[in-house]
Parts: C-alpha cells; structure tokens; sequence
C-alpha cells in the first residue's frame, strides 16, 4: 500500500521530482547495462505476495519497477523506482531486501523511500517449480525497516507461501502475519492465478485481504501480463484496484525482472 501523501512547499515538491527522476535513470541505465550478461529469471513482479522460488545459488535476481503511478484519495503519486533484490545465497535459500521510492505530485510533496526490509526466503519443499511433483512450499521470514522521511519503527514479517503448476495455470497462495512498524498485528492472504507458463505473454490476476488491527482494512484485486522475453529477461504490467476503509485506491504497475550471474559457481 502506499503511504500518507504529505504536503510540502513547491521548492521541495521540485527537488524532489529531479531526485525521482535521477534515480529512475540510473536504475534503468543499470539494468541495461546488466542485459548481455543476465542469467535465467523468472518474474515474481507485478504481485504484493510471491511464489514458492528462489534464485540459484550464486545468482541475483532483480525485480525492477521504473514506473508506476498510484491514485489515492485525492492525491497521486510516482512509484519508482521499486527494486527487489534477490541473493541465492545457499541451496534452496535466497536473501531479499526490498525499497521502493513514492513521489506526491498532486498535491507536490517530497519523497519517501518506503517499503524497506531485509528477508530470507527458502524452499521448503521443492515440487514443481523446481521441476518436481507435487506442490512446492516456501517460507519467508525478515524485518520490516524504517521509511526515509516517513514512517518510523522496526516491525517483523513471517509467510508461508504454496505454489502449483499445471500445463494450463498456475496458482500461488500467500499467508503472511506481520508486526507492523507501528506494532500493530497485520494478517495478509493472497492468491495469484497464472496462465499457461509456455506462453510467452501469459495473463495473471492477483487477489488479497490484509487486516491491520485497529487500523485497516484492505480488499485488492490485480489483472495483468507478463511477457517471457526469453529466460533471463521479463517485462509485466499489472493495473490494481483497492477498497481501504471502502475507500478506493488504483495503480498503474510497470516493471521487468532480470537475473544476473555472480560468477559463484551456481549447484544447478
């Protein structure tokens, strides 16, 4: 979800943009850069929750958001870049940190660099994302970090995440309990449904519930593509809509996702 629109003055709505916009270039000029020598990855964005995966061992994977908008209320703001950044640190096993940058621009506003945390991520079970039978089961667990001018405190996060694949879809259910920054309980239940994976442009959707107590209430459906340009290389669009205390939100979510050899040897 994206944070509390905060005013500020049109100097530091403008710095602000310019920052933004800095830092949209760099990470696309890197991930450009990255492109000739990508290894295989497999795209877990435009979704809230994740799959039963994690990269090989000595691989980084990289979720890239240079674009999206969100509308909430009545002000509207630039999300980007948001960046996932995945270690396959051990057989099975993958780090995670996670931020991404919001900028109001109606009302202007300055820059909060939010959603920050630190994770670990291991395959419990392989099935068949990991070309096995059966399902395949993950857990993620991890720290939830302070914002950057925004909110403040240390939460905690712990999910279990099931994922099936079949010839014709593919389906992934999330069930995640979190100590908010703010030391609030939060419950999250999500699930994604894939087309066929052999598509190169396969249609997804995303449903989810998250309860934060004494606070929120959060209905959210997602629908969106994802193009498999070939194993190292995925571009998504995702368009969500959300009820917050029945309150209406929407985004716009445009990203890729890339993989990128670290020359340790990998046990695949």
């Amino acid at each position: 979800m994206g944070a509390p629109f905060r005013q500020g003055s049109p100097v530091t709505g403008w710095l602000a943009r310019r920052l933004v916009v800095a830092r949209l270039v760099t990470a696309l000029l890197a991930g450009l850069f990255t492109l000739p020598w990508m290894a295989p990855a497999s795209a877990y964005r435009p979704f809230d929750g994740t799959d039963a995966a994690v990269a090989d061992v000595g691989e980084v994977e990289v979720e890239l958001q240079p674009a999206g908008l969100l509308h909430e209320g009545p002000g509207s703001a630039l999300v980007a870049p948001a960046v996932v950044y995945n270690y396959g640190f051990a057989e099975r096993w993958e780090m995670v940190l996670q931020t991404q940058a919001e900028t109001p621009f109606s009302p202007p506003g300055r820059s909060i660099l939010t959603d920050n945390g630190v994770f670990l991520k291991g395959v419990l079970r392989p099935g068949t994302l990991q070309d096995k039978t059966g399902p395949s089961i993950a857990t993620e667990f991890g720290v939830l970090l302070p914002d950057v001018n925004g909110e403040r405190g240390v939460g905690a996060s712990w999910s279990g995440i099931v994922s099936q694949r079949w010839e014709w879809a593919t389906v992934h259910l999330n069930l995640m309990a979190n100590l908010t920054r703010d030391q609030h309980g939060e419950l999250f239940v999500d699930a994604i449904l894939e087309g066929p994976s052999k598509w190169p442009i396969r249609p997804v959707m995303e449903l989810y519930s998250d309860s934060v107590s004494d606070q929120s209430q959060t209905f959210s459906g997602l629908v969106g593509a994802i193009w498999q340009v070939r194993d190292n290389l995925a571009f998504d669009v995702g368009l969500r809509h959300a009820l917050v205390n029945g309150h209406p939100v929407s985004e716009l979510r445009l990203g890729l996702t890339f993989g990128i050899p670290t020359g340790r040897p990998s046990a695949h």
